[in-house]
Parts: structure tokens; sequence; C-alpha cells
């Protein structure tokens, strides 16, 4: 008669599971907002022991760009989830490293284009394979199965 070892986490687990809810409670441990700041907050800590010099937004910046090649600045923030102001200072202090180019569209001047220039280039080839490590070692309290569904839901959320 073999048993199967529980861990704290499964039991805390059944026991949130198992409470009925009260719906005059209020317990900001148990709210999502507070989770994913608490998950999110991990995240960047191991991301910055790992990747000390870019933040994660400049190097979801670098990623997209390496993906999709020269776009505008506007279609960049979109396909980084970034809001115009916040992609306009990203792509600023990148360009002053020297990792990212502007230049004008040829027809329609007000349109801002941005490429990776070599040094980008090397530096996010470089980083990806790091970034690679860092999603693993977020997700590293996760069986795979579980990694699995829950980049699931976190994707049904966003």
């Amino acid at each position: 008669m073999g048993r199967t070892a529980v861990s704290a986490e499964d039991v805390k687990l059944k026991l949130v599971e198992a409470e009925e809810p009260d719906e005059h409670d209020y317990r900001l441990q148990e709210q999502v907002g507070f989770i994913l700041r608490k998950a999110h907050q991990r995240h960047v800590s191991i991301f910055a022991a790992h990747i000390a010099d870019l933040t994660p937004p400049q190097f979801a910046a670098l990623a997209k760009l390496h993906d999709v090649g020269e776009t505008s600045q506007n279609q960049l923030g979109s396909l980084i989830a970034m809001d115009a102001a916040t992609v306009k200072g990203v792509i600023d202090r990148l360009k002053a490293r020297g990792l990212v180019e502007l230049s004008k569209h040829e027809v329609d001047k007000r349109r801002l284009l941005v490429n990776l220039t070599a040094e980008g280039r090397n530096a996010v080839e470089r980083l990806i394979p790091i970034a690679r490590d860092i999603t693993q070692e977020t997700l590293a309290p996760l069986s795979a199965r579980e990694a699995a569904i829950f980049m699931r839901l976190l994707a049904k959320l966003a």
C-alpha cells in the first residue's frame, strides 16, 4: 500500500477550494490582483537577477522587433501591450544605447519606424536563451502540467 506524498501547497489549495466564500469577507491575499502582483514581482526579480541592464519592457521591445523586423512605433506598442507614451520612452532609451534606430516612413513622414541595429540584434540573440531560463525559473514551483495549465489560463485573462 503505497502512499503519495502531499505537499503543503496541495493542502493549501484543497483548503481554499473547499472553503465556501463568505460574500462579506474580503481577504486581500486571496484577490486576483494581489496574487498577480506578487507573481509579477517575483518574475521581475528573477528577470533582474539574470538581465540587469534591460527592463522587461525594453527586452520585450527588442524581442518583438527581432520577431517582426522593422515596424512603426505605434504598431510595436500594440504588439507588446504598451500605450504610445510608454513605448516611446522605451524606444528612446533603447535608441540612446544604440540598440534600435528610428527612421521616417517613406510615404507618411509622421510615422516613425523602429528597427534593431546590429548591436541590438546581437544583444537580443544573446538574451533570448537567458529569457527562456527566466521563464523556466519563474514557473519552477509548478509541475510541467501545472505550468501549461497556468499559461493557458493566464492567456485567457489577457
